[in-house]
């Protein structure tokens, strides 16, 4: 897999998972949006490594 298309499937990752994290969030499920941050905080980790600014698409400011 090149880069762009690695960057791409980690950017379409970080899009999903902040939705769930939200919907999480929404319905007050603790454990779960605790999990996903963890996934959250890895995608964005590796977004930032890749060179990609995360500023407006970081729904979650975390």
């Amino acid at each position: 897999m090149n880069g762009a298309k690695i960057m791409k499937n980690a950017m379409d990752e970080f899009k999903a998972i902040q939705e769930y994290m939200m919907l999480a969030r929404e319905e007050n499920a603790v454990k779960t949006y605790a999990k996903l941050k963890e996934q959250y905080l890895l995608l964005k980790a590796l977004l930032t490594s890749l060179g990609v600014n995360l500023t407006d698409i970081d729904r979650i400011k975390e």
